[in-house]
């Protein structure tokens, strides 16, 4: 699974221009799912979110997890994060989960890193074109890959 991790002061999905989910201060989540993805990668990446450290304290230090600013996050699902561009100038994305095995693990995703926060959490429309309208606040903006754990 790969992630890309948006602090924003405000967040919005738009599907067939209407406003489908919409948050203000928090996380926007990019999550792409490939083949070979596992509810440990879940476990894991639900965890690492959920206590990442990149809010701001009282000294403006980046010490508080979105669980200690009690946030918001709108999770959208992506397959293009596992866009290949090796070859050519026409991205693969033959390493992207096919519907019928990312949505379950997409769902999955949401449950986990709901009860892991305490709290639902906002979507995108899977499988959707969306519009995203959102404010990078930093900007801050951190890629996660479960299969890489740096």
């Amino acid at each position: 699974m790969r992630t890309v991790i948006q602090r924003v002061s405000k967040a919005s999905v738009i599907v067939d221009q209407n406003q489908f989910a919409k948050i203000d201060c928090g996380l926007l989540i990019l999550l792409g799912i490939e083949n070979e993805d596992t509810h440990e990668d879940i476990e894991w990446l639900c965890a690492k979110i959920s206590n990442l450290r990149i809010f701001n304290d009282e000294n403006d230090i980046m010490n508080f997890s979105i669980m200690d600013i009690k946030g918001e996050i709108l999770l959208v699902s992506q397959f293009t994060l596992h866009a290949s561009t090796k070859k050519g100038n026409r991205p693969s994305y033959i390493r992207a989960a096919r519907p019928e095995i990312a949505l379950p693990l997409y769902e999955q995703f949401i449950m986990n890193l709901e009860l892991k926060l305490g709290k639902k959490i906002q979507t995108g429309v899977f499988g959707a074109h969306m519009m995203l309208d959102f404010v990078n606040d930093g900007p801050v903006t951190i890629c996660i890959d479960s299969k890489n754990r740096e």
